[in-house]
């Protein structure tokens, strides 16, 4: 029993090495830190913060953003981060009795944790760290201007052979056409509890973020530019993040993107880029790290019906 509790404790130690250094606020002390990484390739491309723009991965961001989606759509994302952490995302939204909804199903493991009784060249067995959250998602156009939408999320962890679920809630606003182009935004996230992990609940990392997107058509090179830009902040932490990003679109087509993250200590600078045809989107986005931790790809597939 001894050496199965110092195994779970290397376990949950090199967890939390894994991913602090990605994470890590001042003062932070929640856990399922796979809640904080966005969901698409355009989304994190745009210094992740969350487009205001029907885009059905947006709901994650702001549940709002369900209320002005128009036709139904789906999307696949694969991230493949480090330390050997990859998570795979579906997205899609649908009406139901002329009432919107959004489902998000995200399945996120860190592998390769070796596990010994004793030391030896050959492992006992290899684990991963398995993490799983589902979502519904509805909103509402309370004006013509004003659109209110609310997720709840059922989560779960298994770390070795313990477990844990729990339920998580998002509330958001979009507020439209305060001047031709823009939109606004605002969200709390992840508010809610889960069961013990053992002894201890782990605790959601909740945040609120307020940002802005502004469109606008530059015909004389067939283009649109979106600019974004927000602030956000998990409510354990001391520290303020703000983001900026833009994206440029050719002929309705072609995408490139850049953002921008204050406040980490590993990262900051995103870059992306997409494609649209025929109904399809393809997208990409890289996100290097510093202090020799790796970089991040993300890739994600969507159709709009």
């Amino acid at each position: 029993m001894l050496q199965i509790k110092i195994m779970l404790k290397k376990i949950l130690i090199l967890s939390i090495i894994s991913v602090f250094p990605m994470f890590a606020q001042t003062a932070g002390n929640s856990g399922l830190s796979f809640l904080k990484n966005g969901v698409s390739a355009k989304n994190i491309s745009l210094s992740d913060i969350g487009t205001l723009d029907g885009n059905v991965s947006s709901v994650f961001y702001n549940p709002a953003v369900v209320a002005i989606i128009g036709n139904p759509q789906i999307s696949f994302t694969h991230q493949a981060w480090v330390q050997d952490l990859s998570s795979e995302i579906i997205n899609a939204n649908f009406k139901l009795f002329n009432i919107p909804f959004a489902v998000g199903i995200n399945t996120t493991k860190i592998g390769g944790f070796e596990v010994r009784t004793k030391p030896t060249a050959t492992p006992d067995a290899v684990i991963n760290l398995n993490y799983f959250y589902g979502s519904i998602s509805t909103g509402y156009n309370i004006t013509d201007n004003l659109s209110a939408g609310a997720t709840v999320k059922y989560l779960y962890e298994s770390i070795f052979a313990d477990e844990a679920n729990g339920l998580g809630f998002d509330l958001g606003l979009v507020y439209s056409k305060l001047i031709n182009g823009l939109t606004l935004g605002a969200s709390v996230r992840n508010l809610g509890n889960m069961n013990k992990l053992r002894n201890e609940k782990t605790k959601l990392p909740s945040d609120v973020r307020f940002n802005a997107m502004y469109k606008m058509n530059i015909d004389a090179i067939s283009s649109e530019v979106t600019a974004i830009g927000g602030v956000q902040k998990y409510l354990d932490a001391d520290n303020i993040h703000i983001h900026l990003g833009a994206e440029v679109t050719y002929l309705k087509q072609f995408s490139v993107r850049l953002g921008y993250i204050t406040g980490y200590e590993s990262k900051g600078l995103t870059f992306g880029g997409g494609v649209l045809w025929n109904g399809f989107n393809f997208d990409y986005a890289y996100t290097p790290f510093g202090f020799g931790i790796g970089n991040a790809h993300t890739v994600t597939l969507g159709y709009g019906f």
